[in-house]
């Protein structure tokens, strides 16, 4: 990745993780686009040439997570594929390295139940999904080129971006869930473990 695109890439993540922080801190209504900007330290231009709005800013974290599960896929090739699967989102998911760097509360449960009301926001909601259907079109397209299946035809590599995605879902849905607050990289290794056992590589 060339100066320009880390440069891009950066920015992307600093505005999404803005728009996190902001709404968790505040609510979402009560989030301004403006307020994003001036957080992230750029103009609201720049947020608009990102972005086309507060939830798309929102789920691109989601959705970045996701489309580096699958290129970790691809560039993992010599690996087996559940193997691989279950590295890649470890890595991505369970390890708060990056969150721990921006989030700002100081209060971890105070923080829960605020993502918990962000994620049960309307607005968001349907942005979500879109970034699902897309990270999931991804995925599938990385398991086909691993397993030499065809993307058009085949089911097997939609079934297990389905399945990866839902994983991915469930066990972060359940960890804002419950009150003891399993840790997300436990609920995901579980997750992946059942599903592998059950989608063997053909």
């Amino acid at each position: 990745m060339g100066l320009r695109e880390r440069k891009k890439a950066q920015t992307h993540a600093a505005l999404s993780w803005a728009a996190i922080r902001l709404t968790v801190e505040r609510g979402f209504d009560k989030v301004k686009v403006e307020d994003i900007a001036e957080a992230a330290g750029v103009s609201p231009r720049t947020f608009n040439n990102y972005f086309s709005s507060k939830a798309e800013a929102i789920a691109f974290r989601h959705l970045d997570r996701c489309l580096r599960v699958a290129e970790a896929l691809r560039e993992r090739s010599d690996e087996p594929l559940w193997d691989a699967i279950t590295d890649s989102v470890l890595r991505h998911f369970a390890s708060d390295v990056e969150s721990m760097a921006h989030p700002p509360a100081a209060d971890v449960a105070q923080w829960t139940a605020g993502v918990r009301v962000m994620v049960a926001e309307p607005a968001l909601r349907g942005e979500m999904l879109r970034a699902g259907a897309v990270a999931e079109a991804e995925i599938a397209a990385a398991v086909a080129e691993r397993t030499g299946g065809d993307l058009e035809q085949d089911l097997y590599p939609h079934l297990v971006a389905s399945a990866v995605m839902g994983a991915v879902n469930t066990a972060i849905a359940h960890h804002l869930r419950t009150d003891a607050a399993v840790p997300v990289r436990r609920l995901l290794t579980d997750a992946l473990a059942l599903i592998a056992a059950g989608l063997s590589t053909p």
